[in-house]
């Protein structure tokens, strides 16, 4: 897959990942606070992910049940 002219433009070069971590490292002095701050949002990330696993799964055992009493009752729900 070939990228377009507008596409290769748009990708970061050395001197641009050179100019965040300056960034960076001027706006998180101290690089255990920006470590904390992520590990905050890893975590909140996770437990993202944990509720969304969960309701998935509660999602597909209503699923079957309403499938079951749709079968049981004789409908078609489609």
């Amino acid at each position: 897959m070939s990228l377009t002219p507008e596409q290769f433009n748009k990708l970061a070069t050395k001197k641009d990942f050179d100019d965040l971590e300056q960034r960076i490292d001027e706006k998180f002095l101290d690089k255990k606070e920006f470590h904390s701050v992520m590990d905050a949002v890893v975590k909140k990330l996770d437990n993202i992910e944990h509720a969304f696993v969960s309701n998935q799964a509660a999602h597909d055992r209503f699923e079957q049940r309403i499938s079951r009493i749709e079968k049981k009752l004789e409908i078609n729900a489609y």
